[in-house]
């Protein structure tokens, strides 16, 4: 199955082809462990997972890498504003590092809710400050750095390339200097490797390092982490469209520098989630979490599904309302697979021509630059088809499921109380098996209408037809 996603580096959906053959390398930004995640940041998780799960569907290899910062950094990525875990630590009285524990918890106890598939390495920025100190020396030796006010800068004027993903004009920048912001920066846009005590007194992460006690930048922790699992060159580098114009701009400049190689060859990148103010945020200071939703009657996968709706590179638009739809939506899916579990009772082993065109399809809409809102309409589409055999139906399902991530195959048929059935409405029942009998189907309409709006439910199986009370 071939895969096409669309690259920030180009503007354009490109074909994918792995360095390595059948072997997806892939890094993800993480979590920065200072707070709950909002839905905001989870649906771009969905949408990695979505990316993941496509590629296993189709027979690669993954090689998932995701880093939790839970040093914190400055709540603008320019390197100004206050550290995000002294801030919480100062708002909560908890220690650092309690606060990174908790809410690095917090963060997997959410998406293993909503069925995300935990990266193959979780790397805790904490654990690698050596790795980010050797590539600061490297950068160093290269030309690439200078020190000033204490601090170890990034020069970007050593780096030709400086801002091609965001599609930066240097010019431009230059002459907009704002010198007020950091007068240690020769340019307006070089940004900080290495801080010392020097920014922060009160920091309380510290570490020893050739320039002074201090602590690294937010930028340099990915590209030391990404290299040291999977290597200098990678295939895939995922995160928000946020990140395009600072963090992932300036991970490319440092990490290009040090290695003299094209880092990462594919940039994909996932749109906001909005409200009637616009994006969501923490800064704001109010959010909503996972437990929010729970809180207001929603699974989990009520809101997988709701992410499903929509393309991860277009702005989806959060409202009740569309939750309460998303809802409604999983729930009628879960009753057709009760439906068809009663009529087939197992998946089938194989599928007819008929059935794996569906597969087919779905496949080619998500390989198609991840289109799950076209691959939903599918699955639909093949629950509406009469002539696919409901045990083909569940195997196709399930296949599908692969990639959607809806937890399909563990829906079950409830078990159903036994009920007394009054004899004047199994006289109906007995009538209706025996106008099915004879071909009669517009009678055994008719008598299943009588029965249902009498209050009663009938499920035809394999081994007949089963009468329940509806609740």
């Amino acid at each position: 199955m071939r895969i096409s996603l669309h690259n920030t580096l180009s503007r354009t959906v490109e074909t994918f082809e792995p360095l390595e053959r059948n072997l997806v390398r892939m890094y993800c930004c993480g979590p920065t462990v200072y707070n709950y995640a909002h839905i905001g940041n989870l649906r771009t998780y969905v949408f990695e997972d979505l990316l993941r799960r496509t590629f296993e569907f189709s027979g690669f290899d993954v090689k998932h890498v995701m880093n939790v910062t839970d040093v914190g950094h400055l709540t603008d990525d320019g390197d100004d504003g206050e550290d995000k875990m002294v801030k919480s630590s100062k708002e909560s009285g908890r220690d650092v590092y309690e606060i990174a524990r908790l809410y690095t918890d917090a963060f997997f106890a959410d998406t293993d809710e909503l069925n995300i598939l935990r990266p193959h390495i979780a790397c805790r920025a904490t654990e690698h400050i050596g790795d980010m100190i050797a590539l600061i020396k490297r950068l160093e030796e290269k030309g690439h750095t200078y020190v000033a006010g204490g601090n170890v800068y990034f020069s970007i004027d050593t780096f030709s390339r400086y801002g091609e993903l965001a599609r930066l004009n240097l010019d431009e920048l230059q002459s907009g200097a704002r010198i007020d912001v950091d007068r240690n920066k020769r340019n307006p846009k070089d940004f900080v490797l290495w801080f010392t005590k020097s920014k922060f007194e009160n920091q309380v992460m510290l570490w020893d390092s050739p320039w002074g006690k201090g602590y690294p930048g937010w930028h340099i922790e990915c590209s030391a982490m990404s290299m040291k699992y999977l290597g200098e060159s990678f295939d895939i580098h995922c995160g928000g469209i946020d990140h395009i114009p600072v963090h992932h701009t300036n991970e490319i400049a440092q990490s290009e520098a040090a290695t003299g190689k094209q880092w990462v060859r594919y940039w994909i990148h996932g749109e906001f989630l909005i409200n009637e103010t616009g994006k969501m945020s923490k800064s704001k200071g109010e959010f909503l979490t996972l437990s929010v939703l729970k809180s207001e009657g929603f699974d989990a996968l009520d809101y997988r599904y709701f992410c499903l709706g929509g393309h991860y590179r277009s702005q989806l638009v959060f409202s009740w309302k569309s939750m309460e739809s998303a809802k409604s939506a999983r729930r009628n899916l879960i009753r057709q697979i009760q439906r068809l579990l009663g009529e087939a009772q197992h998946p089938a082993e194989t599928l007819s021509e008929a059935a794996q065109s569906y597969l087919t399809m779905f496949a080619e809409h998500l390989g198609n630059d991840l289109n799950a809102p076209r691959g939903l309409a599918t699955l639909w589409d093949l629950l509406k088809d009469s002539a696919i055999p409901a045990d083909e139906k569940l195997l196709c399902l399930y296949r599908m499921d692969e990639i959607l991530g809806l937890s399909l195959a563990s829906v079950e048929v409830p078990k159903e109380e036994p009920v007394s059935i009054p004899a004047e409405i199994q006289q109906l029942v007995d009538e209706r098996i025996e106008a099915k009998r004879e071909k009669n189907y517009h009678r055994a309409d008719e008598l299943r209408a009588i029965v249902e709006q009498a209050g009663y439910r009938l499920t035809d199986t394999s081994n007949g037809t089963v009468v329940s009370k509806n609740v």
